[in-house]
């Protein structure tokens, strides 16, 4: 096929995007310099900031100069510059971020920008040809080919607890520097973002997979219009039904067929209990998509916003039925959150583990969330919280592990917690 018109036209909206973070560095005390008069800092050791520079791609979708990436390239960064295709430079804002698809939106001040238009991702089949562009190893606006491998994989590479992940396979050339970078169609429209290639050395070996369109214009509108994703919950754990679940469990549940999805529980009170999904069932559409795997399920929940209703054809007991879900939001309830509401983990601005066991028997606390690292223009950067502080309460609720943290669904307002030397610590938010 004639790959010109795309390349062509395409390339122009496809940019670099420079990420600068700063990171505190210590230096080691040397006793043999200081014998010989060199001077040094203090003997524990002095922190200096220092930059560290990484490089991504990204994709302009509106000319005012709203570009979509992944938000692995823009999250801790401090600084952001966006070198377009005809050279000129521009810094860059966030706008918002979503770890659960990878997917992120930032804007650069200019006007009058080439774009890539939105195409179908549900339209693509085996085999067709698509593009990838972007800016391998800093080698701007490269232009790949290659088909469509697969569709609905699933990696398990992003680290989230809500992932979605259903990415397009294909065997274009995609490298480190790639990643934001635009996977399109043959007519030139954006049909995913490239963001992970499979290899055991780090560059590619035949094997690039790209978040679909379908949910990068869903993050995308999110962002732009709240700063956040709306994520709808069915409020179910799964299993899908696949050649080893039924060899496994099949004779004993029923289930002899391969496909669709085992309701392994359901959450009380959520979306699928309260209209009448039970554990047991096997979900084998929604709103008449067939779905195959748990990745076909989390895409097409994925797309929808708290308060959407679908469709969902279940088979229980051998027969089909028909059931009518309100989808919910991450507290429960129906209604969108704001920013504020609806990632209390991103509004903090870290990262977090479950504090340690002996930790918590020599701070005796019965548990908490440690603070890994600090991310600017966070919560805990503006409080100048440190690493390793154990939060226990947020708001005056008691917090024992990152999954509470993650269940939380309010305004911060207060953070108290201890050092792991003992010291005892609140924070309170500053309007």
């Amino acid at each position: 096929p004639d790959l010109t018109y795309a390349a062509e036209n395409a390339v122009k909206a496809v940019v670099n995007i420079e990420a600068v973070q700063e990171v505190a560095v210590r230096e080691n005390w040397d006793p043999f310099l200081e014998f010989f008069g060199v001077p040094q800092g203090s003997r524990r050791g002095d922190a200096r900031t220092q930059e560290r520079r990484a490089g991504g791609s990204g994709v302009i979708i509106s000319e005012d100069g709203y570009i979509v990436t992944n938000n692995h390239v823009v999250d801790e960064a401090t600084k952001l510059r966006v070198t377009l295709n005809d050279g000129r430079t521009f810094d860059a804002r966030i706008i918002g971020k979503d770890p659960a698809t990878d997917v992120a939106l930032i804007k650069i001040d200019a006007e009058k920008l080439p774009t890539i238009p939105f195409g179908n991702s549900d339209s693509l089949r085996l085999g067709e040809w698509v593009l990838a562009i972007g800016s391998p190893f800093d080698l701007r606006s490269t232009i790949t080919a290659g088909i469509v491998s697969a569709k609905a994989r699933t990696l398990g590479v992003i680290p989230n607890e809500f992932r979605i992940e259903s990415f397009i396979q294909t065997d274009a050339a995609v490298n480190p520097g790639n990643s934001g970078g635009a996977l399109v169609n043959v007519h030139g429209e954006l049909v995913g973002i490239n963001t992970v290639i499979k290899s055991s050395t780090g560059s590619y070996i035949g094997y690039s997979f790209a978040v679909p369109e379908t949910i990068v214009k869903k993050v995308v509108t999110d962002l732009k219009e709240f700063g956040v994703v709306q994520r709808a919950l069915l409020g179910i754990t799964f299993r899908p039904v696949d050649q080893d679940f039924v060899d496994e469990m099949g004779k004993e549940l029923g289930i002899d067929e391969v496909g669709g999805v085992y309701v392994a529980s359901v959450v009380d009170g959520g979306a699928a209990s309260e209209a009448g999904i039970r554990k047991g069932d096997v979900i084998e559409s929604i709103d008449g998509v067939k779905i195959t795997d748990g990745s076909a399920l989390q895409e097409q929940i994925g797309r929808r916003r708290p308060n959407d209703q679908v469709n969902l054809s279940v088979k229980r007991d051998g027969k089909m039925k028909q059931f009518e879900v309100t989808l919910r939001n991450v507290t429960g309830k129906t209604e969108l959150l704001t920013r504020e509401n609806v990632d209390v983990v991103e509004v903090l601005g870290g990262k977090f583990v479950d504090a340690p066991d002996k930790l918590c028997r020599q701070l005796e606390i019965r548990g908490g969330v440690q603070v890994a690292s600090v991310k600017p223009n966070g919560f805990l950067a503006r409080a100048r919280v440190k690493s390793g502080f154990v939060i226990t309460h947020v708001n005056d609720r008691a917090v024992y592990s990152v999954a509470d943290l993650r269940r939380l669904a309010d305004k911060i307002v207060s953070v108290d917690g201890i050092y792991p030397d003992g010291r005892a610590a609140s924070y309170v938010a500053v309007e």
